[in-house]
């Protein structure tokens, strides 16, 4: 059988035994496809080609064209998981994405945002949504949403009416790996995302002819929310506050996770809160908050 008809079985195998998302198959199937195109160019059809010089010859030349190390190592995996899925299946005698190597991705400290410049930022959506606009009502629910509960903005969105317990001020969410976590949200959310379910989301329906939907935050149309309005949210939210890094929404998990250790949370609350299945993913929070603490000792102690 040929590698063009062994990657939709494999794309398959991902999304339903693996639980992977979309978005992960979609940058899978995006990898093996210039892996496929890459083999065919060397005359190599069946997965018997596929071996290790091979494989190091293909990451050889994104690295020539250019791709950043994140995206090479990316590459690396997406190949290691279909060799090994093709050596699980008795179609190659050997695994030789087992012994592939790639450059190991830099890890650069995420943005985070000080807890006075984000409680000023909410102050003006909630300002804003004081004039009783129902967009401008959700805007103020989505941003303390995001903060209160450090979702990630594919968890956000895809909430339903249903997810959201207003007694126990909890939102039950899916994560990565289509794992479920129930994470709290404060006093705060608890008020905008009150005042946006009970006005502000009812007055979106009546004002649109749109299907009917169990999603927690519509668009203007009346549909379920996407992904690039909640970034463009919170990129308008987040341009005037001073600093560097990304201005999408993982700035305001960022910030929400180090505040939390900031303030003596346990790293294995935090990162049963975020959701991450590793601790070692949780620990570059803990970095985060060293390097404040140095920045705040070097600004501020007369030896320093």
């Amino acid at each position: 059988m040929t590698l063009d008809g062994l990657l939709d079985d494999y794309l398959g195998h991902v999304r339903t035994e693996r639980g992977y998302s979309a978005h992960t198959v979609s940058a899978y199937r995006a990898d093996l496809v210039d892996l496929i195109r890459f083999a065919d160019a060397r005359a190599v059809e069946s997965p018997a080609g596929l071996d290790l010089p091979l494989l190091r010859d293909w990451l050889y030349a994104a690295t020539e064209r250019g791709l950043a190390r994140t995206s090479i190592a990316r590459r690396a995996a997406s190949a290691r998981g279909f060799t090994a899925w093709l050596h699980r299946r008795d179609l190659i005698s050997a695994d030789p994405g087992a012994r592939l190597k790639a450059p190991r991705a830099q890890r650069t400290l995420p943005r985070v945002v000080t807890e006075r410049a984000l409680a000023e930022a909410l102050a003006a959506l909630a300002d804003r949504a004081a004039g009783g606009d129902p967009l401008a009502v959700r805007d103020a629910a989505i941003a303390e949403l995001l903060y209160a509960s450090a979702l990630r903005v594919s968890e956000l969105v895809g909430l339903d009416v249903d997810d959201v317990d207003r007694r126990r001020r909890t939102v039950r969410v899916t994560g990565k790996g289509s794992k479920e976590r129930v994470v709290p949200y404060g006093a705060p959310a608890a008020r905008a995302l009150d005042r946006y379910v009970d006005d502000a989301r009812p007055a979106i329906v009546a004002a649109t002819d749109a299907a009917p939907t169990h999603a927690v935050f519509l668009g203007a149309r009346g549909a379920r929310l996407g992904v690039r309005s909640v970034h463009r949210l919170v990129a308008d939210l987040l341009t005037a506050i001073p600093g560097t890094g990304p201005s999408g929404p993982h700035a305001l998990r960022h910030s929400a996770a180090t505040h939390l250790l900031d303030g003596g949370a346990d790293l294995r609350a935090v990162q049963e809160f975020l959701g991450h299945a590793s601790l070692g993913t949780t620990q570059i929070y803990t970095h985060v908050s060293a390097e404040r603490l140095k920045q705040s000792y070097q600004t501020a102690h007369p030896r320093a």
